[in-house]
């Protein structure tokens, strides 16, 4: 049995120092526990550099902005701390997850009096998936929850509060004995997997719906630079269900998932095929730095 979160040894830079991990704790009646007024990040170290960190910086900063508070460090401080925190426990590859919340002053549905607190933890993480299930790509079935309306949510955050549904249907979908659920927007478009944005090829070009109702993945960017780089078409839009029949590979993106091969959604298949290799490649090339991809190479 894996050691629980909250008795692992190590550091966590908790309001600008770092305190013993098992001692960074928050109390019961903190706003964000009950109101879900916190966002985060989930980050990846490769080689001891941690991928596209600004990119996440800045991010954190503009969901906390969006539900309407502000980050008490600018992007360049919240940089440092990852970098201080992956280093302080001894990690060369590892995730990092930076989390700011309302603290506990009032509580109710109003927090502007609120303090801003802000945490970074780092641990060793494997691939998201098992490698057996990346090599033969995984299995997702529906999800029963939808995306909402960005007019009902704050879809352009990485909002703490709005991976309930998230939850909700990775559960149900492990329970059947699948790896993860695919979920549909509120007007049953396909959208992403629980923590994934998801891709699709037909006929040698790339679809990938269009992120207007949930996360525009960081990782979801990079890979579709990636494909542009080798010169593949590649559409943005809106994906039908129905559709997933005239497709012949499909894969998840993200930063635990990485680029993962999808063979079954739900009644449909998928074989993972030459792009999805090629993309899966070109990922992981990108975010080992040049040291240790030349250490690889004279190993």
């Amino acid at each position: 049995m894996s050691v629980p979160f909250d008795q692992r040894d190590g550091f966590i830079w908790l309001d600008g120092a770092f305190v013993p991990w098992k001692e960074a704790k928050v109390h019961v009646l903190t706003h964000a526990l009950h109101y879900g007024s916190a966002v985060f990040e989930g980050e990846r170290a490769y080689g001891g550099e941690i991928f596209k960190l600004t990119e996440h910086s800045e991010r954190l900063v503009e969901s906390a902005r969006i539900l309407g508070f502000k980050v008490p460090y600018t992007v360049a401080e919240i940089d440092a701390a990852c970098n201080a925190t992956l280093a302080r426990n001894g990690l060369v590859d590892g995730y990092i997850r930076p989390i700011a919340w309302r603290g506990s002053e009032m509580m109710g549905v109003s927090a502007q009096k609120n303090t801003i607190h802000l945490a970074v933890a780092a641990w060793e993480w494997p691939s998201y998936f098992s490698p057996a299930e990346r090599l033969k790509g995984i299995r997702l079935q529906w999800a029963k929850y939808r995306r909402p309306d960005p007019a009902t949510a704050p879809s352009r955050s990485k909002a703490a509060g709005l991976y309930m549904i998230c939850t909700i249907s990775k559960h149900e979908a492990e329970d059947n004995g699948y790896a993860d659920a695919l979920m549909l927007d509120w007007r049953g478009q396909v959208a992403e997997a629980t923590g994934a944005n998801v891709f699709f090829v037909k006929d040698g070009v790339i679809h990938t719906p269009k992120a207007d109702c949930f996360l525009d993945g960081i990782t979801r960017r990079t890979v579709i630079d990636l494909a542009r780089a080798r010169g593949y078409e590649l559409i943005e839009r809106a994906i039908m269900p129905e559709e997933l029949s005239t497709f012949s590979e499909c894969w998840l993106t993200g930063t635990a998932a990485e680029v993962t091969p999808v063979s079954e959604v739900g009644e449909f298949r998928f074989t993972p095929g030459a792009i999805t290799k090629t993309l899966m490649d070109d990922y992981s090339a990108a975010v080992r730095p040049a040291a240790v991809q030349k250490r690889a190479a004279n190993a």
